[in-house]
């Protein structure tokens, strides 16, 4: 069976654009795939605005999101990137093989950069240690949107590089393939980007009925429609697209003809499909209140992820440090 590997940051609380934009693909590609996903924290100290107070329990609820949004550990190895060691440290020897000016090129070192006074060296080797996460298990193939495909070729570049340079004629690490996903850029309820807890424009996974409601009422719709009376246009609604997402075909034609008409409201239309999102998440919301109550079974999941990951990442990470020429420590312990 073929290897897959993707990682997500520890945010918080999964909110819908995670959904649409990443964990229902992962879900999905747990049964046709030998699946490592992993809750990337080392990734989410970059560039040192993480709140060290908050990011232990934001990895304890993504992880309990993942497990709720139906992540299944019979089915996928789940764990905390820093809990495999071995993450940081094929890292550090993969800059061995990787020159400073790839780095710089990447798209997203330079919007992110951008600005910045001082640069952490974290954000430029950043594309390093996401390298290391897909080498480390020797992953095949990995699901990425757009995005990311800038990434995804360094790894490869790397893992040829490394090969070329270590693998005395054999292609230690496959170069893994993209699996596209599917292209789902969901805008915040402000309508001013996209979806991200940071600017407080998400609805969560396990969001109440009530507090889902409470956060599409003052959301953002056609801008051209003043008045209750004044016929709306879907195809520039944000909240008409969230529809195209949580509501059926028949739903979707109804609503966008009341909107055309002036047949209804705005909060009509966002009554409607605050319904149907409460309905879609209602059995991972009574799961979620379940891990929620008994962490102690999170931390137990989370832990035999890590340990079958270590298994892996630390059998890789031998054959490289054999390769590039490394002592072994047990031959330090059998000569002290």
């Amino acid at each position: 069976m073929a290897r897959i590997f993707s990682g997500i940051q520890p945010s918080g609380e999964l909110h819908i654009g995670n959904w649409l934009g990443a964990v229902r693909n992962w879900v999905n590609l747990q049964y046709d795939f030998e699946s490592f996903y992993a809750i990337v924290d080392l990734h989410a100290v970059t560039t040192g605005a993480t709140d060290p107070g908050q990011l232990a329990q934001q990895t304890m609820d993504m992880a309990i999101g993942l497990l709720s949004a139906g992540i299944d550990p019979e089915q996928a190895t789940l764990f905390v990137q820093s809990h495999v060691p071995a993450h940081s440290e094929l890292m550090w020897l993969l800059n061995a093989v990787t020159p400073v000016g790839d780095l710089e090129r990447m798209t997203q070192y330079k919007d992110k950069s951008r600005g910045l006074k001082s640069i952490p060296a974290g954000l430029l080797n950043y594309p390093i240690l996401q390298a290391a996460d897909i080498l480390l298990y020797r992953a095949d193939t990995v699901p990425v949107g757009e995005d990311q495909f800038q990434h995804l070729e360094l790894a490869r570049k790397i893992a040829r590089r490394w090969n070329q340079r270590f693998g005395g004629g054999e292609a230690f690490f496959p170069e893994p393939v993209a699996r596209k996903t599917e292209a789902v850029r969901v805008m915040g309820l402000d309508g001013k980007g996209k979806m991200s807890k940071s600017q407080g424009n998400t609805v969560g996974l396990l969001d109440s009925p009530d507090d889902i409601w409470q956060k599409l009422r003052p959301a953002m719709t056609d801008p051209a429609r003043k008045t209750r009376k004044d016929p709306g246009d879907p195809d520039v609604c944000n909240i008409f697209a969230l529809h195209g997402h949580f509501s059926s075909a028949d739903t979707c034609s109804m609503v966008a003809e009341q909107c055309r008409t002036a047949g209804w409201g705005c909060l009509d239309c966002k009554r409607v499909l605050a319904d149907n999102i409460s309905e879609r998440f209602a059995p991972m919301r009574e799961r979620a209140q379940e891990l929620k109550a008994d962490p102690q079974r999170v931390t137990e999941l989370l832990a035999r992820g890590a340990e079958h990951a270590a298994a892996i990442a630390n059998e890789t990470l031998g054959g490289v440090q054999e390769r590039m020429g490394l002592l072994p420590p047990s031959v330090v312990s059998s000569t002290a």
